[in-house]
């Protein structure tokens, strides 16, 4: 088993870039890592890494090994996941990923009744509104609010997520209270906007009588982190576009005034997405149930599920898919 960990540990350090992040993503310390980094390369007489004061990258032998050590834990853990499901006390770590407003108001309230209820399970979760690559960052399970741009991952659909245009009272007074979607376009107003490389928000969406308006609004300064939009918006410095429940507690306050109402933005999906094969995990399953469950709380019945596409029929084994 500890030559297992070791391959784990070295495939978490080729995709994070450092021993100490790779370390830290399975909760060892650098030195552990290190040491575990080091008997893998005794064992196979190579040197695996490239180690400078500032950096490390793998080798030619290590990148070759990189290839079949990821290949050799995937096909152990949908070994276990396939055992895992006649046993009555499913076990491991699931790693899940969210945006901030998300993972702090809807998925990190569940965790501690889910673990209440399977003790041998871990939750690890990881929160930022940036986007995330799930299969380079090792997650198991990635939460969102949005449009889902992966179409090689599955999803599963929990609701349709109502957004609002908000602004603090003391705003509005001193700037005026839009009446239509063009008015977000005068130099007035601070349109707040979560942005990021990458990131989707350069434009806003309202759904008008007409049909979805598509505005580039602007502002005087943007973040990464939605909770900060809020704060800015609570602090009277602009307009933020939000999913209402993320702000329902301002609004029902009067901190917060909802604008542009009868054309509001675009609702989001929450959802997850996941890898094909993580769903044959009981615990990965039992976890999407179990936030499943707390969506249908909060936003209501879940959207009925979309038909399955037909399957393609399979190629053989000379052909290439991508090519």
């Amino acid at each position: 088993m500890s030559y297992v960990e070791s391959l784990r540990v070295f495939v978490r350090v080729v995709e994070l870039g450092s021993i100490t992040s790779g370390g830290r993503d399975l909760r060892l310390t650098p030195a552990v890592a290190s040491k575990r980094i080091k008997e893998l390369e005794q064992r196979l007489g190579v040197r695996l890494f490239n180690r400078t004061t500032r950096s490390i990258s793998p080798t030619e032998a290590g990148r070759v090994f990189y290839d079949d050590a990821r290949d050799v834990l995937s096909a152990l853990d949908a070994a276990e996941a396939r055992v895992a499901s006649f046993s009555e006390s499913p076990h491991g770590a699931i790693r899940v990923t969210a945006p901030l407003g998300v993972g702090r108001r809807i998925i990190a309230p569940c965790v501690p009744d889910f673990t209440d209820r399977y003790p041998q399970i871990e939750v690890r979760m990881r929160l930022s509104d940036r986007s995330v690559d799930i299969l380079a960052d090792g997650q198991d399970l990635a939460f969102f609010v949005g449009a889902p741009q992966d179409s090689n991952m599955k999803l599963r659909k929990f609701a349709d997520c109502a957004r609002v245009l908000c602004a603090a009272p003391g705003y509005l007074d001193a700037a005026g209270t839009p009446k239509r979607p063009e008015d977000l376009l005068d130099r007035r107003h601070n349109c707040l906007l979560l942005r990021f490389p990458r990131s989707p928000e350069y434009f806003w969406t309202l759904d008008t009588p007409a049909g979805p308006m598509k505005l580039e609004v602007r502002g005087q300064f943007d973040a990464d982190d939605g909770d900060v939009l809020t704060d800015w918006a609570l602090a009277g410095r602009g307009i933020v576009n939000k999913p209402r429940f993320d702000v329902a507690e301002h609004l029902a306050s009067g901190a917060l005034v909802e604008i542009l109402s009868d054309t509001p933005p675009v609702a989001s999906i929450f959802g997850c997405l996941y890898p094909h094969r993580k769903l044959q995990d009981p615990k990965v399953r039992l976890f999407v149930e179990h936030i499943a469950a707390r969506s249908r709380r909060i936003f209501g019945p879940a959207p009925r599920p979309e038909p399955e596409p037909e399957p393609e029929p399979e190629l053989g084994p000379n052909l290439d898919p991508d090519a």
